[in-house]
């Protein structure tokens, strides 16, 4: 291995291990699948190793290619950061700022959050785009997002090298319609039992929690709906058909935008909140801005 490492077929490992094909990475490349497979060929014999086992028509890595693949990544990130640090020393450079929200996060907490970006120095454009858990990941990992706002850390073993930067966490607010929330606020939680109730779905961490603190409490609500879309759930309520919750911080602005009233609070159910980045120490002034000013605001939350 006299040679030096050639960059450009450590990228078509790089995008063909991503891909788990051949044929997807010669598409991302716009190159002919022939041309993929040979530069592979021709990088394996320069390491002298085989980095993937063929299962099916997917490619997979074997435990010497996950090496080589957590090293590209280290290489490629650095190159991304590279470049943006390059752009950020011309003054007349717009800084871009792209921030994937999970769509679990209430829009007025990711509002909250974000914000504070608008507040930096020299122009800066935010781009903000919203879905599951493991889309936004995968757009982090092929850095077109710099942050990811999300209920849950990012899982062990998963193939990104990303890192988990905890924002807050607040307990659980319950609301009601105007009209039932009187009779609910008597006895709450246990008038929760047999009350219908409009929940998070799978995608949050918030169903699964509410339902052991449930089980604890042995209280069985009826679940009449569940909604991946926070909003849609707030205006069920504030429409009468069932009681609802929300992380504790936002409780005024729900209050105030929906027209519902408390019924009760929780601390034993946590709602914490993330941010997960590519960069273990944050060095993107826009992440800064956002993590400083995300642990602000859960530091003023006075119902902790």
């Amino acid at each position: 291995m006299s040679n030096q490492l050639n960059y450009k077929h450590l990228h078509y490992f790089y995008t063909t291990a991503r891909e788990g094909s051949v044929a997807g990475a010669a598409e991302r490349l716009h190159v002919s699948p022939q041309t993929i497979s040979g530069q592979l060929g021709v990088f394996q014999d320069y390491l002298g190793v085989h980095l993937f086992d063929r299962k099916g028509k997917q490619l997979v890595l074997n435990d010497m290619g996950r090496m080589v693949y957590d090293y590209a990544q280290d290489i490629f990130s650095l190159g991304a950061e590279l470049q943006q640090s390059i752009q950020r020393r011309d003054s007349k450079e717009q800084l871009r700022f792209a921030v994937g929200v999970t769509d679990v996060i209430p829009k007025i907490l990711s509002v909250n959050i974000l914000e504070s970006c608008f507040e930096l120095t020299g122009p800066m454009k935010l781009i903000c785009r919203e879905g599951d858990f493991d889309t936004l990941l995968s757009e982090l990992a092929l850095n077109k997002l710099d942050l990811v706002l999300t209920d849950r850390q990012l899982p062990p073993g998963m193939p990104i090298r990303a890192y988990n930067h905890f924002l807050g966490e607040c307990g659980l607010t319950f609301f009601a319609s105007n009209d039932t929330a009187p009779d609910l606020a008597r006895e709450f939680p246990h008038s929760l039992h047999g009350a219908p109730l409009l929940i998070c779905g799978d995608k949050s961490n918030q169903k699964m929690n509410l339902q052991s603190w449930f089980d604890s409490q042995q209280i069985t609500p009826q679940v009449v709906a569940e909604c991946d879309d926070s909003a849609l759930i707030k205006y069920f309520g504030r429409s009468g058909h069932g009681v609802f919750c929300t992380p504790g911080i936002i409780e005024s602005h729900v209050v105030a935008q929906y027209g519902v009233a408390v019924i009760g609070r929780t601390g034993e159910v946590r709602e914490q909140f993330y941010a997960v980045s590519p960069e273990r120490k944050v060095k993107h002034p826009g992440v800064k801005q956002l993590l400083e000013s995300a642990r602000r605001f859960f530091a003023t939350d006075d119902r902790q």
